[in-house]
């Protein structure tokens, strides 16, 4: 089926729900006004519809393959990548002094969703490629910037992200790629990374690797860790591809899903390289470029739900069972319970995601703390409740399908299988919810209070005229804030992060409640309303019994010994 591009959606979320006049009214932003932010979100979703999601399918069914040391990308795939690139939807964010167009990352974040539903495993490359731009602009040298920025955003050069290696995996400190100064400003990179998406393809000049390595000096660890800038090919001295550097594509991974993606196995035999930031510093530096991939990765679970709802609204529209008074089996209740539970759940995550992305903007926009301990605070949540939705409501979308779902000529199982990784890569789910309940509750959960503060203003003024849906938000809030006042007071930390991914799903349901309830504030007797009221019945109570859970404790985990749970 065609995927439509959900340009009213995003439009009443900027303008009722997010509060994107705020960032409007920046002077960074100015430019970002109502009829700016229409025509770029309706040109990008014309290009999602027309040239993206053509290419879904086919990814799946012709994955790129590796020949003789030459990657082959799917079909398409190249001509999907020209759009992209024409369209300027690599650099929508990135600095104009080098190509970019400035704008909010809460517009950027809203093209990546839409082509993440129209085609996840391409609209990988992009996302890397912006995390790069992202780092680069915070950390590089004036030339590396001046050599590599205008090229990414054009996307004449693609970017990746190398990070993991086979003992190490989320121990990052264990690597053991080594790096050596050249003695002319260049250094030698040597080592092996696995899971690297699009570590190649064939539709971009050059390939630029970021990559984590220990200098001689560098201590054990993240602290001796530092960042290197590694080209499959030598720039010239006119900045072209020049010679090839000596990092090649060992192997493919044969993956689950996101078949259209290549993740490459990449081996860095002395390679040249140029630092990124202060030496041992590479943590610092790779973070900037993880923390807005980790808010892009909780749009690409968005965009794979938005995806598998509209894949199974148009089968449930059209499927004839039983009697009913269309004569399909949209009128069943149990199928309407999953239809309305995908959509319910979808408006939530877009919305805490746009959120974020609107705290990244005022963040930058002020240079307020406030702001940045929001998005801070807001990041694990998008992340790991994003991704969930993307699963949860991908696999209904296949329990909406019924037996036809398990065939793979519908289409239905590619979204559950391409995004069942997004819940692990970037940091997996379980990695975000310690994050959140420890380094993001440094603050005494100062944050974390605010935003309930704002949620239950916003609830108390809301009594006056929806109090059926204001009250409920307003006792989810206030437990909320019970079970996090519990948190910060234990000391031992592995009593919070027992409880840390219930807190987190806890945390994101409730954010749901206050989002749908800013939207049927802004439209009483609309659809928007409607929706409100069956998530802030049906969904948002899940907060009671996840609260519970995250107040447990750590003793019920462990009263099994390791060779007890054998038994």
């Amino acid at each position: 089926m065609p995927y439509r591009a959900p340009i009213s959606d995003y439009e009443f979320l900027f303008r009722n729900v997010i509060g994107f006049d705020q960032i409007a009214a920046t002077e960074k932003f100015s430019e970002a006004s109502e009829d700016v932010v229409s025509a770029i979100l309706t040109e990008a979703g014309k290009m999602c519809e027309e040239i993206m999601a053509p290419l879904q399918r086919p990814g799946d069914l012709e994955p790129a393959r590796l020949e003789n040391g030459v990657l082959q990308t799917s079909p398409g795939y190249a001509e999907g990548w020209k759009a992209i690139a024409e369209g300027g939807w690599i650099g929508m964010s990135g600095d104009p002094e080098y190509g970019g167009m400035g704008l909010p990352m809460t517009m950027t974040t809203a093209v990546n969703e839409m082509m993440s539903a129209a085609c996840l495993s391409l609209q990988l490359a992009p996302l890397m490629t912006q995390g790069q731009i992202e780092a680069l602009e915070h950390h590089a040298s004036d030339e590396l910037k001046a050599l590599y920025l205008p090229k990414m955003m054009a996307g004449e050069w693609s970017g990746t992200m190398n990070l993991t290696e086979a003992q190490a995996g989320s121990d990052v400190g264990a690597l053991t790629s080594k790096a050596e100064d050249n003695g002319d400003g260049t250094y030698s990179v040597t080592g092996q990374k696995i899971f690297i998406s699009w570590g190649d393809n064939d539709f971009c000049e050059n390939i630029c690797h970021l990559v984590l390595a220990r200098l001689p000096d560098g201590v054990p660890g993240t602290k001796g860790i530092s960042l290197f800038l590694v080209p499959k090919y030598i720039p010239d001295e006119n900045g072209n591809p020049g010679v090839a550097n000596d990092l090649k594509v060992v192997s493919l991974e044969h993956k689950m899903g996101l078949h259209g993606s290549p993740t490459c196995v990449m081996q860095y035999d002395g390679a040249k390289g140029w630092l990124v930031g202060k030496e041992h510093g590479g943590m610092a530096a790779m973070f900037t470029m993880m923390n807005n991939a980790r808010l892009g990765v909780g749009g690409e679970g968005v965009g794979a739900a938005e995806g598998a709802y509209q894949h199974a609204l148009e089968y449930a529209l059209e499927r004839k069972q039983g009697k009913t008074p269309s004569g399909t089996i949209i009128d069943h209740a149990d199928v309407r319970r999953m239809l309305m539970s995908m959509r319910a759940d979808v408006f939530a995550a877009r919305a805490i995601m746009l959120a974020n992305a609107a705290s990244i903007d005022m963040a930058q926009a002020t240079g307020e703390a406030d702001w940045a301990a929001r998005a801070a605070l807001l990041t694990p949540i998008c992340k790991a409740f994003g991704t969930e939705t993307g699963m949860r409501v991908s696999e209904t979308g296949v329990q909406v399908h019924g037996g036809m779902g398990f065939i793979e000529e519908t289409g239905a199982a590619q979204y559950y299988r391409d995004v069942r990784v997004t819940a692990i890569y970037e940091g997996t789910n379980g990695i975000q919810a310690m994050d959140l309940v420890a380094r993001k509750m440094m603050d005494g959960g100062e944050a974390a209070m605010s935003l309930l503060d704002e949620i239950e203003d916003q609830a108390e003024k809301a009594r006056a005229t929806i109090p059926e849906l204001a009250g409920p938000v307003w006792e989810a809030t206030e437990s909320l804030r019970e079970t996090t006042e519990w948190l910060v007071a234990q000391s031992d930390m592995n009593n919070r992060f027992a409880g840390a991914t219930a807190y987190l799903k806890a945390f994101a349901r409730v954010l749901g409640g206050h989002y749908h309830l800013s939207a049927a504030l802004a439209d009483p007797e609309g659809r928007r309303a409607k929706l409100a009221k069956y998530y802030i019945n049906a969904l948002m109570p899940e907060y009671t019994g996840l609260l519970a859970q995250a107040q447990n404790g750590a003793d019920d985990l462990y009263a099994l010994s390791a060779e007890e749970l054998a038994v």
